[in-house]
């Protein structure tokens, strides 16, 4: 019996398979996926992040559950992975804009922020000792009059979107940015197709005890949570407008199969 071609290059973070791939970071990424998922959307008022909150037991508090972190004034990440790991992440990254506020009497620049936490998330892909952490961040914030939104890798790789989705929904909730998302959304339009996304990349009814939203608007630039009452509001319009567009197109499907009907008893008729 043949040993396994990739056998033993798993056992340490700073051994490199024979195809250049480091397994552990790789399975750091697989920590993410198994995560809830978590979206980013970058609008022209401001940037808007929202988190599916599962609960395993109806015992759980859901307002105990936290997956969306201010890191300052003008920033906040939202998580998907593992939580520990996040929260891990979150106080490093609100060190760091303490930091800057501290040295050059201003806040951090939100691409800044987002550079050194990746500094140290690349830090711990390459010691021996450690392990990669296992979440993934969305990184929105104001900075200036404009609106920025990064997404982490375990690997500390950087990447800025428009609109993003991390965790297990992350293909599903991409595909609908994909077709709706355009350049000049306005906030609400960006919490609508944040609440959308999310809709369509869970299994589960979607409430406001399972759906946690905040913003960042670009004419104030502060971080602001929205209350429960005010995401169920959203959640109930957008849920009965997608009701009504499901209706109205089993509505044409009828008529255009009722039409298709009568032409073929014509046709049976001459």
């Amino acid at each position: 019996m043949q040993p396994l071609q990739n056998a033993g290059y798993d056992r340490a973070i700073t051994v490199f398979s024979p195809d250049g791939r480091l397994f552990q970071v790789e399975y750091a990424r697989e920590a993410v996926k198994r995560g809830t998922t978590s979206i980013g959307v970058k609008s022209s008022e401001g940037i808007v992040l929202a988190v599916d909150k599962r609960t395993t037991s109806s015992l759980v508090e859901a307002s105990s559950i936290e997956k969306i972190f201010k890191i300052d004034e003008h920033i906040g990440a939202a998580t998907s992975g593992l939580v520990a790991d996040a929260r891990a992440l979150v106080e490093r990254a609100r060190v760091e804009a303490q930091i800057n506020k501290i040295t050059y009497s201003e806040p951090i620049r939100v691409e800044s922020l987002s550079k050194k936490l990746c500094d140290m998330l690349q830090l711990y892909t390459q010691n021996g000792g450690v392990r990669p952490f296992g979440s993934a961040l969305i990184i929105g914030g104001v900075y200036e009059d404009k609106c920025k939104l990064f997404e982490t890798d375990p690997s500390g790789a950087l990447i800025q979107y428009k609109a993003t989705a991390i965790g297990s929904g992350r293909s599903a909730a991409m595909d609908i940015f994909e077709e709706q998302y355009s350049d000049d959304i306005t906030l609400e339009g960006a919490i609508a197709l944040a609440i959308t996304a999310i809709n369509e990349a869970t299994d589960h009814d979607t409430t406001s005890n399972n759906v946690e939203i905040a913003v960042i608007k670009k004419d104030t630039g502060k971080y602001e949570k929205l209350p429960q009452d005010e995401v169920q509001r959203y959640i109930d319009e957008i849920l009965v407008e997608e009701e009504e567009e499901v209706e109205e197109e089993v509505e044409v499907e009828e008529e255009v199969e009722s039409e298709d009907s009568e032409e073929d008893l014509q046709e049976d008729e001459e």
